[in-house]
């Protein structure tokens, strides 16, 4: 796989530093029961890198000692992590609220039949990767059967009350280009896949975040190999909108890896760039230091975050348009 760094670690993005923290996004690793074309993590069925106990018994700490209401949980598969449930008990005991990044297919895998019924047990947010409301599409990303699996874990869903009006159970789906193309306006392609995904499968849901591909790991290899990773480049430059510095995601938000080290963001995790200071901080550091004000690590990927709409893990982040437009069906 090409390596992405080199090619983003000198920048003119301007500085950045931290407001007051609220979300503890944390990678409980890189095991995944699929390999989409997408991920910027390289998640895949053969990787073995897990949090181990002791790591994770520090994240309620840390929700405690620093006051944070929100737990995002990614991977990799997050649910494929076997403290899964019970990190997700622990948090949820001290009211915070807990998001789950999930594919859905794993819905299916053996041992995780009634893991739906967890979550909606717990609250949980969903968060749900679904690349196009079209089976050749979604299957193009994340391989054959992913569509028909994803429907059904959709409607298994819906039938527990996610995304369901006054329900109390939030189900967000998640959109990302297919190719080297900005996300087109959040707001339609929302409408888009409500109208789609309720007229053909009677499946509803409460928002899309449209996310745009960050040129870095299996992505970012990708433009390389296309010979893309410049133009890619030139577009996030072409896009950068100043109004979106105020909102990016790293403002209020840290990132941690499986092994419990500190970054910026989930993007800044997967090119090993670590929360500044001294040493490599590590989730325990949080138990006692407060990261207020902090500066914020930035290379040149960070214009993904700030082009067009702007882009973030809860979506967009500005209202304005991007410069070029991919809708749901169009080719990488």
């Amino acid at each position: 796989m090409h390596a992405t760094l080199p090619l983003l670690q000198h920048t003119e993005f301007p500085a950045l530093r931290r407001s007051t923290l609220e979300t503890l996004q944390v990678n409980l690793g890189y095991k995944c029961n699929m390999s989409c074309q997408h991920c910027h993590v390289n998640a895949g069925p053969n990787r073995t890198e897990m949090m181990d106990a002791e790591t994770m018994a520090l994240i309620p700490q840390v929700l405690a000692a620093r006051d944070l209401h929100t737990l995002d949980l990614t991977g990799g598969a997050p649910e494929l992590h076997e403290g899964f449930r019970d990190l997700v008990r622990a948090a949820r005991a001290q009211a915070c609220k807990v998001i789950d990044r999930c594919n859905l297919t794993v819905l299916f895998e053996p041992g995780h039949e009634d893991l739906a019924e967890f979550l909606a047990e717990q609250q949980v947010e969903i968060v749900a990767s679904l690349p196009c409301y079209s089976l050749d599409n979604v299957d193009k990303q994340r391989g054959k059967g992913a569509f028909d699996k994803s429907i059904l874990a959709l409607q298994k869903l819906n039938a527990l009350g996610y995304g369901m009006p006054d329900s109390g159970l939030v189900l967000n789906l998640v959109f990302n280009p297919q190719g080297a193309s900005l996300p087109p306006d959040q707001a339609a392609l929302q409408a888009d896949y409500k109208r789609e995904l309720f007229d053909h499968f009677g499946i509803q849901f409460n928002q899309l975040l449209a996310i745009a591909n960050m040129p870095i790991q299996r992505f970012g290899s990708m433009l390389i190999s296309k010979g893309q990773f410049s133009d890619y480049m030139q577009l996030l430059h072409e896009s950068f909108s100043a109004a979106n510095l105020e909102t990016v995601m790293c403002r209020t938000l840290v990132s941690v890896d499986w092994q419990g080290y500190l970054y910026d963001c989930d993007f800044n995790q997967q090119l090993a760039l670590a929360l500044p200071g001294t040493g490599r901080p590590h989730l325990r550091s949080l138990l006692q230091q407060d990261i207020h004000n902090q500066s914020i690590r930035v290379a040149d990927h960070c214009y993904g975050c700030t082009a067009g709409q702007g882009s973030s893990c809860g979506g967009v982040i500005a209202t304005e348009q991007p410069v070029e437009q991919a809708r749901c069906g169009a080719a990488s």
